[in-house]
């Protein structure tokens, strides 16, 4: 077998053990969020629900954004590990296209290509739905997270953001709740 086959197999054989979200074929290209409003998005979100991801590994996730210029969004997501520490990472996100503000390309590592980060849908004031998806060949691998300005989200609020998901063929049976409870996260809190 070719080493350029080897590759992709290998790593799609890592993600799908890891519990990735894989399916064939090329990523939708759904709608987002239109006239979005970095400045009202800014600030601290609760992760919900999420696909799972093979770089996210607690629970009681955040994710805190700031408006760093025109365009550039601040990053600093957070979880706490089953040992008690506390997992942080610090990005940017960037708008790739003034007339698309909510497409966002995010980046945690120098020299790593950008991920996509698309605000499908936000109130800015309860919850936000974001989508991911980055081709591989034959295939592509999903992201999507379910966010809200409080650790919890009314049911109704989350049937109507799968409804979105499922309109673009994301399969939200596959996403997990995030755990939110107060004394589990009371590390995350403080």
């Amino acid at each position: 077998m070719k080493t350029m086959q080897v590759i992709p197999l290998t790593l799609l054989f890592a993600l799908a053990a890891s519990a990735q979200s894989i399916k064939f074929g090329k990523c939708p290209k759904p709608a987002v969020q239109a006239n979005f409003d970095a400045t009202r998005y800014v600030g601290e979100w609760y992760e919900i629900q999420k696909l799972p991801a093979a770089f996210q590994k607690g629970e009681c996730g955040t994710a805190t954004y700031t408006l760093k210029s025109e365009g550039v969004v601040g990053v600093l997501n957070s979880e706490l590990l089953k040992d008690g520490t506390i997992n942080s990472i610090v990005g940017t996100a960037k708008v790739k296209d003034p007339a698309e503000p909510a497409k966002l390309e995010v980046s945690f590592f120098e020299n790593s290509p950008p991920g996509p980060y698309w605000v499908l849908s936000s109130d800015y004031d309860g919850h936000a739905l974001v989508y991911g998806c980055t081709n591989f060949g034959l295939f592509h691998v999903e992201f999507s997270w379910i966010l809200s300005r409080q650790p919890t989200l009314p049911e109704e609020t989350i049937e109507d953001l799968h409804s979105t998901l499922t309109s673009i063929g994301v399969k939200v049976d596959k996403m997990v709740y995030t755990n939110q409870d107060e004394t589990y996260c009371a590390p995350m809190r403080d």
